[in-house]
């Protein structure tokens, strides 16, 4: 299937004009930062793991446990603090992937994203390309918009790419145990493959771990939460768009996992509390959940994502919608 080719930002204005605007991260390759990962990184306190440890491999495409859904409500919080990603979300004129509208259907849509951008195969990560582009034509401010965005512009997908890669990062280490330096670059290879299957360039995507780090400590300078991004944030982690009565049982896990999972800059900016006693219960949880999770067999581990990418090649090969 051929893939279409889409526009940086995808507007009518002249190239010459495009190519002259202030992006939202200049240069950052030549920028010092004044964070460091002490304030966007979450602490991961799980025992270093073993050199060639089979069950402990550090590669991005064993990073599917379930267990990582923990942090779905986080990595979107995350994502958000781009204001123009935020408003893209919830201002989106795409009523059948609304989060707050329909947000199962979200859910597979973005899970099924994350198994075809790291486990497909090329043809298949154009296609799902193809299909995502559909949506996101319809993703951009009006003249009510308190901020300028399109859902082409690949600096916004290079952010919302880096919020998933820290996400199967920081799911990892806490199931699998701390990274060293080799263990963490042998991860990240291959993690271009979260942006690129949008519009991102491999150029544009840090070549390093180590560069890594330094973009998203750039790129974290730029977060800022107004009270509208606060109260969908918070209404996404109580889970106010879901029925009660799954909703209500599972809001206090959810909010005690969701901040648990958000580095120390993120909690501060949207006002969310973390005391030390917190931060000893969740380490100590993960600690019981990544020791069962040795004993679970990988098909049930992986079964979800199995399964989404297995719906993705029946829809490819019957021609039918993909999202």
């Amino acid at each position: 299937m051929a893939r279409s080719v889409v526009g940086d930002d995808a507007t009518d204005e002249p190239e010459s004009t495009r190519r002259g605007r202030r992006g939202y991260v200049p240069d950052w390759r030549d920028t010092v930062p004044t964070l460091t990962v002490a304030d966007t990184r979450i602490t991961i306190t799980t025992p270093p793991r073993k050199p060639n440890d089979e069950y402990h491999r550090a590669d991005l495409q064993d990073a599917f446990d379930f267990w990582a859904a923990a942090g779905s409500a986080a990595n979107v919080a995350m994502q958000l603090g781009w204001r123009e990603v935020a408003y893209g979300v919830m201002e989106s004129k795409v009523e059948s992937g609304a989060l707050m509208h329909h947000p199962w259907k979200r859910l597979r849509t973005t899970a099924t994203y994350l198994a075809v951008a790291v486990l497909g195969t090329q043809d298949e990560r154009d296609a799902y390309r193809d299909a995502i582009n559909t949506a996101h034509r319809h993703v951009r401010d009006d003249e009510n918009s308190p901020v300028k965005y399109n859902a082409f512009n690949r600096e916004l997908q290079m952010w919302v790419a880096a919020c998933l890669y820290i996400g199967f990062e920081d799911a990892h280490e806490l199931l699998h145990g701390k990274m060293d330096d080799e263990q963490a670059e042998q991860f990240y290879a291959g993690a271009s493959s979260l942006g690129t299957t949008l519009q991102v360039t491999e150029e544009m995507w840090p070549s390093t771990r180590r560069e890594f780090d330094h973009y998203w400590n750039v790129a974290c300078e730029r977060i800022s939460y107004d009270e509208i991004q606060i109260q969908f944030i918070n209404d996404l982690i109580d889970l106010k768009m879901i029925t009660p009565m799954l909703g209500l049982p599972l809001r206090g896990l959810l909010r005690f996992l969701s901040i648990g999972m958000m580095p120390p800059l993120f909690r501060e900016k949207i006002g969310l509390r973390w005391r030390a006693v917190d931060q000893r219960r969740f380490a100590n949880l993960f600690l019981f959940v990544g020791f069962v999770n040795r004993f679970l067999p990988r098909p049930l581990r992986f079964g979800s994502f199995y399964f989404n990418m297995s719906d993705l090649r029946r829809k490819i090969e019957k021609n039918k919608d993909l999202i």
